[in-house]
Protein backbone atom coordinates (compact mmCIF):
# COMPACT_ATOMS: atom_id res chain seq x y z
CA UNK A 1 0.00 0.00 0.00
CA UNK A 2 2.77 2.60 1.01
CA UNK A 3 4.65 1.72 -2.52
CA UNK A 4 1.21 2.67 -4.61
CA UNK A 5 0.33 5.66 -2.38
CA UNK A 6 4.26 6.72 -3.41
CA UNK A 7 3.96 5.84 -6.89
CA UNK A 8 0.59 7.78 -7.15
CA UNK A 9 2.02 10.64 -5.68
CA UNK A 10 5.13 10.71 -7.96
CA UNK A 11 2.61 11.20 -11.00
CA UNK A 12 0.96 13.79 -9.12
CA UNK A 13 4.47 15.56 -8.73
CA UNK A 14 5.19 15.20 -12.09
CA UNK A 15 1.89 16.55 -13.37
CA UNK A 16 2.60 19.42 -11.09
CA UNK A 17 5.59 19.95 -11.92
CA UNK A 18 5.10 20.56 -15.59
CA UNK A 19 2.02 23.00 -15.03
CA UNK A 20 4.93 24.85 -12.77
CA UNK A 21 6.98 24.91 -15.35
CA UNK A 22 4.49 25.97 -18.18
CA UNK A 23 5.89 29.19 -20.24
CA UNK A 24 9.15 28.58 -19.25
CA UNK A 25 11.72 28.06 -22.36
CA UNK A 26 8.49 28.16 -23.82
CA UNK A 27 7.59 27.13 -27.83
CA UNK A 28 4.48 28.59 -28.01
CA UNK A 29 3.81 31.41 -25.65
CA UNK A 30 5.97 34.80 -25.60
CA UNK A 31 7.13 35.96 -28.93
CA UNK A 32 6.06 32.70 -30.52
CA UNK A 33 2.57 33.36 -30.06
CA UNK A 34 2.98 36.06 -33.08
CA UNK A 35 5.80 33.01 -35.14
CA UNK A 36 3.00 30.42 -34.76
CA UNK A 37 0.78 32.65 -36.93
CA UNK A 38 2.78 31.29 -40.44
CA UNK A 39 1.68 27.81 -39.12
CA UNK A 40 -1.96 28.49 -38.88
CA UNK A 41 -2.35 26.36 -42.46
CA UNK A 42 -0.51 23.72 -40.90
CA UNK A 43 -3.32 21.64 -38.77
CA UNK A 44 -4.28 25.27 -37.04
CA UNK A 45 -7.36 25.83 -39.56
CA UNK A 46 -8.43 22.15 -39.61
CA UNK A 47 -8.32 22.38 -35.70
CA UNK A 48 -10.22 25.42 -35.44
CA UNK A 49 -12.67 24.40 -37.80
CA UNK A 50 -12.95 20.82 -36.00
CA UNK A 51 -13.59 22.30 -32.62
CA UNK A 52 -15.65 25.13 -33.51
CA UNK A 53 -18.15 23.55 -35.73
CA UNK A 54 -18.05 19.80 -35.83
CA UNK A 55 -15.99 18.03 -32.51
CA UNK A 56 -18.68 19.47 -29.83
CA UNK A 57 -22.14 17.99 -32.41
CA UNK A 58 -20.27 14.75 -33.17
CA UNK A 59 -19.98 14.36 -29.05
CA UNK A 60 -23.57 15.03 -28.32
CA UNK A 61 -25.11 12.96 -31.63
CA UNK A 62 -23.09 9.98 -31.01
CA UNK A 63 -24.73 10.34 -27.20
CA UNK A 64 -27.85 10.60 -27.92
CA UNK A 65 -27.70 8.04 -30.65
CA UNK A 66 -26.21 5.59 -28.20
CA UNK A 67 -28.88 6.46 -25.46
CA UNK A 68 -31.35 6.06 -27.92
CA UNK A 69 -30.28 2.47 -29.53
CA UNK A 70 -30.39 1.42 -25.59
CA UNK A 71 -33.73 2.14 -24.81
CA UNK A 72 -35.14 0.43 -28.20
CA UNK A 73 -32.67 -2.42 -27.51
CA UNK A 74 -34.17 -2.62 -23.65
CA UNK A 75 -38.08 -1.86 -24.73
CA UNK A 76 -37.98 -4.35 -27.98
CA UNK A 77 -35.56 -7.03 -27.23
CA UNK A 78 -35.14 -6.54 -23.08
CA UNK A 79 -32.78 -8.14 -20.91
CA UNK A 80 -31.16 -11.58 -20.90
CA UNK A 81 -32.03 -13.32 -17.74
CA UNK A 82 -30.51 -16.32 -16.48
CA UNK A 83 -31.00 -18.45 -13.24
CA UNK A 84 -29.15 -17.51 -9.97
CA UNK A 85 -30.29 -20.69 -8.24
CA UNK A 86 -27.73 -23.39 -9.82
CA UNK A 87 -24.05 -23.60 -9.59
CA UNK A 88 -21.16 -20.65 -10.19
CA UNK A 89 -18.31 -20.57 -12.09
CA UNK A 90 -15.06 -19.04 -11.02
CA UNK A 91 -14.02 -16.60 -13.27
CA UNK A 92 -12.16 -13.35 -12.30
CA UNK A 93 -9.48 -13.50 -9.60
CA UNK A 94 -9.27 -10.69 -6.70
CA UNK A 95 -6.61 -9.32 -8.74
CA UNK A 96 -8.28 -8.85 -11.93
CA UNK A 97 -11.44 -7.58 -10.01
CA UNK A 98 -9.47 -4.72 -8.51
CA UNK A 99 -7.48 -3.78 -11.64
CA UNK A 100 -10.86 -3.83 -13.29
CA UNK A 101 -12.32 -1.56 -10.51
CA UNK A 102 -10.02 1.11 -10.75
CA UNK A 103 -9.91 1.38 -14.48
CA UNK A 104 -13.78 1.49 -14.22
CA UNK A 105 -13.35 3.90 -11.45
CA UNK A 106 -11.01 6.09 -13.91
CA UNK A 107 -13.34 5.83 -16.60
CA UNK A 108 -16.25 6.81 -14.53
CA UNK A 109 -14.03 10.45 -13.91
CA UNK A 110 -13.01 10.89 -17.51
CA UNK A 111 -15.77 10.23 -19.72
CA UNK A 112 -18.29 12.97 -18.21
CA UNK A 113 -15.33 15.33 -17.15
CA UNK A 114 -13.50 14.90 -20.76
CA UNK A 115 -17.00 16.01 -21.98
CA UNK A 116 -17.71 18.81 -19.58
CA UNK A 117 -14.13 20.07 -21.54
CA UNK A 118 -15.09 20.07 -24.31
CA UNK A 119 -18.54 21.81 -24.05
CA UNK A 120 -17.02 24.09 -21.32
CA UNK A 121 -18.28 27.53 -22.72
CA UNK A 122 -21.67 26.17 -22.38
CA UNK A 123 -20.80 25.66 -18.45
CA UNK A 124 -19.52 29.02 -18.38
CA UNK A 125 -15.77 28.05 -17.78
CA UNK A 126 -14.39 29.51 -14.91
CA UNK A 127 -13.56 27.16 -11.64
CA UNK A 128 -16.35 24.04 -12.11
CA UNK A 129 -14.20 23.21 -15.51
CA UNK A 130 -11.18 23.51 -13.82
CA UNK A 131 -11.91 21.32 -11.22
CA UNK A 132 -13.28 19.00 -13.73
CA UNK A 133 -9.75 19.20 -15.74
CA UNK A 134 -7.89 18.30 -12.38
CA UNK A 135 -10.23 15.67 -12.00
CA UNK A 136 -10.01 14.31 -15.24
CA UNK A 137 -5.64 14.44 -14.76
CA UNK A 138 -6.23 12.65 -11.49
CA UNK A 139 -8.53 9.74 -13.50
CA UNK A 140 -5.79 9.32 -15.73
CA UNK A 141 -3.21 8.36 -13.23
CA UNK A 142 -5.49 5.78 -12.02
CA UNK A 143 -5.91 4.50 -15.88
CA UNK A 144 -2.43 4.04 -15.96
CA UNK A 145 -2.14 2.03 -13.02
CA UNK A 146 -4.65 -0.08 -14.30
CA UNK A 147 -3.68 -0.65 -17.58
CA UNK A 148 -0.68 -2.13 -17.59
CA UNK A 149 -1.93 -5.27 -15.81
CA UNK A 150 -5.09 -5.27 -17.54
CA UNK A 151 -2.74 -5.53 -20.66
CA UNK A 152 -0.51 -8.53 -19.14
CA UNK A 153 -3.51 -10.54 -17.68
CA UNK A 154 -5.76 -10.59 -20.31
CA UNK A 155 -3.99 -9.87 -23.59
CA UNK A 156 -3.95 -13.86 -24.88
CA UNK A 157 -7.78 -14.34 -23.68
CA UNK A 158 -7.89 -10.99 -26.20
CA UNK A 159 -6.91 -12.18 -29.35
CA UNK A 160 -8.74 -12.53 -32.24
CA UNK A 161 -10.41 -15.95 -32.85
CA UNK A 162 -12.20 -17.90 -35.65
CA UNK A 163 -15.08 -18.15 -33.86
CA UNK A 164 -15.37 -14.73 -33.58
CA UNK A 165 -16.53 -14.26 -37.28
CA UNK A 166 -19.72 -16.37 -36.17
CA UNK A 167 -20.47 -14.33 -33.08
CA UNK A 168 -20.36 -10.82 -35.20
CA UNK A 169 -22.47 -12.37 -37.51
CA UNK A 170 -25.12 -12.72 -35.33
CA UNK A 171 -24.61 -9.80 -33.06
CA UNK A 172 -23.80 -12.13 -29.96
CA UNK A 173 -27.18 -13.13 -29.88
CA UNK A 174 -28.68 -9.78 -28.73
CA UNK A 175 -30.53 -8.76 -30.88
CA UNK A 176 -32.98 -11.86 -30.20
CA UNK A 177 -35.32 -13.11 -27.55
CA UNK A 178 -33.94 -17.35 -27.76
CA UNK A 179 -31.26 -18.24 -24.86
CA UNK A 180 -28.56 -20.20 -27.19
CA UNK A 181 -25.02 -20.96 -27.43
CA UNK A 182 -23.45 -18.32 -28.28
CA UNK A 183 -19.56 -18.61 -30.11
CA UNK A 184 -17.33 -17.02 -27.73
CA UNK A 185 -14.33 -17.77 -25.36
CA UNK A 186 -14.40 -16.16 -21.96
CA UNK A 187 -14.56 -13.13 -23.64
CA UNK A 188 -16.28 -12.54 -26.74
CA UNK A 189 -15.93 -10.03 -29.81
CA UNK A 190 -17.47 -7.76 -27.99
CA UNK A 191 -15.58 -7.31 -25.19
CA UNK A 192 -12.26 -8.02 -26.87
CA UNK A 193 -13.19 -4.87 -29.38
CA UNK A 194 -13.77 -2.54 -25.70
CA UNK A 195 -10.31 -4.07 -24.39
CA UNK A 196 -8.27 -3.25 -27.74
CA UNK A 197 -10.32 0.44 -27.85
CA UNK A 198 -9.72 0.66 -23.57
CA UNK A 199 -5.94 -0.37 -24.21
CA UNK A 200 -4.39 0.67 -26.94
CA UNK A 201 -6.75 3.70 -27.53
CA UNK A 202 -6.54 4.50 -24.10
CA UNK A 203 -2.91 4.43 -24.51
CA UNK A 204 -3.28 6.75 -27.19
CA UNK A 205 -5.21 9.33 -25.23
CA UNK A 206 -2.64 9.20 -22.32
CA UNK A 207 0.31 10.21 -24.75
CA UNK A 208 -1.64 13.26 -26.60
CA UNK A 209 -3.28 14.01 -23.53
CA UNK A 210 0.00 14.34 -22.07
CA UNK A 211 1.42 16.85 -24.73
CA UNK A 212 -1.54 18.55 -24.68
CA UNK A 213 -1.53 19.08 -20.08
CA UNK A 214 2.49 19.84 -20.42
CA UNK A 215 1.97 21.68 -23.46
CA UNK A 216 6.16 23.17 -23.47
CA UNK A 217 7.43 19.71 -22.74
CA UNK A 218 10.91 19.37 -24.17
CA UNK A 219 9.58 17.19 -27.86
CA UNK A 220 12.47 17.86 -29.90
CA UNK A 221 12.99 14.63 -30.81
CA UNK A 222 9.12 13.98 -32.30
CA UNK A 223 9.50 16.94 -33.75
CA UNK A 224 12.62 16.45 -35.95
CA UNK A 225 10.83 12.52 -36.21
CA UNK A 226 7.90 13.95 -38.10
CA UNK A 227 8.83 17.38 -39.27
CA UNK A 228 6.74 18.97 -36.69
CA UNK A 229 6.54 22.11 -34.70
CA UNK A 230 5.63 22.08 -31.55
CA UNK A 231 2.30 24.01 -31.94
CA UNK A 232 1.27 21.51 -34.72
CA UNK A 233 2.47 18.90 -32.31
CA UNK A 234 -0.56 19.92 -30.16
CA UNK A 235 -3.05 20.74 -32.80
CA UNK A 236 -2.81 16.72 -33.74
CA UNK A 237 -2.82 15.66 -30.51
CA UNK A 238 -6.15 17.95 -29.07
CA UNK A 239 -7.35 16.20 -33.20
CA UNK A 240 -6.95 12.65 -32.06
CA UNK A 241 -7.40 13.23 -28.07
CA UNK A 242 -11.19 14.49 -28.92
CA UNK A 243 -12.12 11.77 -31.33
CA UNK A 244 -10.41 9.14 -29.97
CA UNK A 245 -12.18 10.11 -26.76
CA UNK A 246 -15.81 10.40 -28.34
CA UNK A 247 -15.12 6.86 -29.75
CA UNK A 248 -14.13 5.43 -26.19
CA UNK A 249 -16.71 7.21 -24.59
CA UNK A 250 -19.38 5.37 -26.43
CA UNK A 251 -17.88 1.95 -26.10
CA UNK A 252 -17.86 2.47 -22.61
CA UNK A 253 -21.44 3.35 -22.58
CA UNK A 254 -21.89 -0.01 -24.57
CA UNK A 255 -20.46 -1.73 -21.96
CA UNK A 256 -21.68 0.07 -19.00
CA UNK A 257 -25.42 -1.27 -20.58
CA UNK A 258 -24.18 -4.85 -21.39
CA UNK A 259 -22.90 -5.29 -17.94
CA UNK A 260 -25.76 -3.88 -15.82
CA UNK A 261 -28.97 -3.95 -18.29
CA UNK A 262 -28.62 -6.11 -21.23
CA UNK A 263 -27.24 -9.15 -19.17
CA UNK A 264 -29.61 -9.31 -16.19
CA UNK A 265 -26.80 -9.56 -12.97
CA UNK A 266 -23.77 -10.30 -15.34
CA UNK A 267 -21.84 -7.30 -13.03
CA UNK A 268 -22.21 -8.83 -10.08
CA UNK A 269 -18.99 -11.90 -11.80
CA UNK A 270 -16.76 -8.15 -11.16
CA UNK A 271 -17.97 -7.89 -7.69
CA UNK A 272 -17.80 -11.73 -6.57
CA UNK A 273 -15.58 -13.05 -9.23
CA UNK A 274 -18.34 -15.54 -10.22
CA UNK A 275 -20.54 -16.17 -13.42
CA UNK A 276 -23.86 -18.08 -13.51
CA UNK A 277 -22.67 -21.47 -15.03
CA UNK A 278 -26.18 -21.00 -17.09
CA UNK A 279 -24.64 -17.61 -18.27
CA UNK A 280 -21.31 -18.86 -19.02
CA UNK A 281 -23.26 -21.91 -21.02
CA UNK A 282 -25.05 -19.72 -23.31
CA UNK A 283 -22.92 -16.54 -23.89
CA UNK A 284 -19.42 -18.38 -23.38
CA UNK A 285 -19.80 -21.59 -24.91
CA UNK A 286 -16.48 -22.20 -25.95
CA UNK A 287 -14.85 -21.13 -22.79
CA UNK A 288 -17.63 -23.58 -21.34
CA UNK A 289 -16.58 -26.60 -23.12
CA UNK A 290 -13.04 -25.64 -22.09
CA UNK A 291 -13.53 -25.76 -18.74
CA UNK A 292 -15.00 -29.07 -18.91
CA UNK A 293 -12.96 -30.69 -21.18
CA UNK A 294 -10.16 -30.02 -18.27
CA UNK A 295 -12.34 -31.03 -15.37
CA UNK A 296 -12.24 -27.53 -14.09
CA UNK A 297 -15.62 -27.94 -13.83
CA UNK A 298 -18.49 -31.03 -13.73
CA UNK A 299 -20.88 -29.39 -16.36
CA UNK A 300 -24.62 -29.39 -15.75
CA UNK A 301 -25.63 -28.80 -19.31
CA UNK A 302 -24.61 -30.18 -22.56
CA UNK A 303 -24.60 -28.98 -26.20
CA UNK A 304 -26.68 -30.97 -29.05
CA UNK A 305 -24.46 -33.31 -30.97
CA UNK A 306 -23.50 -32.06 -34.49
CA UNK A 307 -24.98 -28.57 -33.57
CA UNK A 308 -22.10 -26.07 -34.39
CA UNK A 309 -22.05 -23.35 -32.38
Amino acid sequence: MKKLFLMILSFVNLFAYGQERMGQDTQIWDFHRITNIENYQNFGKLWTSLQGEYIATIALVSLIAVLAAFALHYMVIGPKQFSHAGKKIYAFTLFERSFHFIAALSWVILVPTGFIMMFGSYFGGGVFVRVCKNLHVFATILFILSIIPMFLWWIKRMLPASYDLRWIMIVGGYLSKIKRPIPAGKFNFGQKSWYYIAVFGGLIMIITGGFMYFLDFNSTAIQNLFGLTQIELLRICAIIHNFLGIICAVFFGIHIYMAVFAIKGSIHSMVSGYKEEEEVYILHSYWYKELSEKNKIKPNFSYEAGVKI
